[in-house]
């Protein structure tokens, strides 16, 4: 099983940026899809973007797109998430996912999941 340990999450004022990150387990195979999804509170579990193991596709949610770019590392095995021009509305927990496939992650379905970090936008 894929292990996944997000960190980069924080405090940010508005218009602010972050950089989220993820590390995969030494025992996995890079070849899943990697996403994230986030959590706000009182909000079920949503869709944010993911990444095809060779990084040649990429999908974002609506909300996110032209805001946050996801990107991966085969050699740090680590996919990251550069989120800029941070609104309240992004205020959440965001989850790292592993999948063998963008259509696993799309449909929400992922074989693994990290712990989360929380990404918290003051206005």
């Amino acid at each position: 099983q894929v292990q996944l340990v997000e960190s980069g999450g924080g405090l940010v004022q508005a218009g602010g940026s972050l950089r989220l990150s993820c590390v995969r387990s030494e025992r996995t195979l890079n070849t899943d899809a990697m996403g994230w999804f986030r959590q706000a509170p009182g909000k079920e579990r949503e869709f944010v973007s993911a990444i095809m193991a060779t990084g040649a596709t990429t999908r974002y949610a609506p909300s996110v797109k032209g805001r946050f770019t996801i990107s991966r590392d085969h050699d740090k095995k680590t996919v990251y998430l550069q989120m800029d021009k941070l609104t309240s509305d992004d205020t959440a927990v965001y989850y790292c996912a592993a999948g063998a496939n963008i259509l696993i992650l799309l449909a929400g379905s992922a074989n693994s999941w990290g712990k989360g970090t929380q990404v918290t936008v003051s206005s």
